[in-house]
């Protein structure tokens, strides 16, 4: 990516927010701009900051001002997206988050690429959410979408270019890869995947994925 990522963390759990900023770190196109104990401390931070982070991975539990109180603010005034990375996998918790104006929700045992795949999603305007509760989502999908499983991906008006990059999704390829692939830039890539959500209702890379499989589009 020509430009890095811009974000902040968090999190009450020293030893996990330190884990985190060497991971991210250490992908090459994320900027840490600030991290945080709490929900106070972030919103004090934040407009101390020469620029405004893209996206702010935020805990759920944490003392003096909680996740959801702190998303609930920062969404309001900001157009900053809330990624929720908590221990907590319970349908009350996620649909709080989701009020609160959370754009996505994982568990802090997410392997790190998942994490930073999740952080693009969230740029693209996607909804990336932890496995427990997608999986709810996706039957609830298939059970109105019976109906539609003849249809090709033209029938959505997905391009060539389109359904070429969705395939390579399905098979389990990164934005990289794919970039790599169809000699393309990683920015394209975005594009085109963001592209693709908007043309197939969907709002993350996994239900794109079980989209392909589940019309036998690869």
């Amino acid at each position: 990516m020509s430009e890095k990522i811009t974000i902040g963390i968090v999190d009450d759990n020293a030893a996990l927010l330190q884990q985190l900023k060497e991971n991210l770190t250490g992908a090459g196109n994320i900027e840490i701009l600030f991290t945080a104990a709490h929900g106070e401390e972030a919103l004090q931070k934040l407009p101390t900051l020469k620029k405004l982070p893209q996206v702010i991975l935020m805990d759920i539990e944490m003392p003096v001002m909680n996740g959801i109180e702190a998303t609930a603010i920062i969404t309001k005034e900001s157009e900053i997206k809330i990624l929720i990375l908590t221990v907590f996998d319970t349908d009350e918790k996620v649909f709080d988050a989701i009020k609160a104006g959370a754009s996505g929700y994982l568990l802090k045992d997410s392997k790190p690429h998942r994490i930073l795949t999740a952080i693009e999603d969230v740029l693209m305007g996607g909804a990336p959410i932890s496995p427990h509760i997608a999986a709810k989502t996706l039957e609830l999908l298939r059970s109105k979408t019976t109906v539609n499983k003849e249809k090709q991906p033209e029938d959505y008006n997905l391009s060539e270019r389109e359904t070429e990059i969705l395939k390579l999704l399905a098979k389990g390829f990164s934005y990289q890869q794919i970039a790599n692939e169809l000699f393309i830039s990683h920015g394209t890539v975005r594009k085109h995947v963001e592209n693709i959500y908007g043309k197939l209702h969907i709002n993350s890379k996994a239900q794109a994925v079980s989209m392909a499989h589940q019309k036998k589009w690869v």
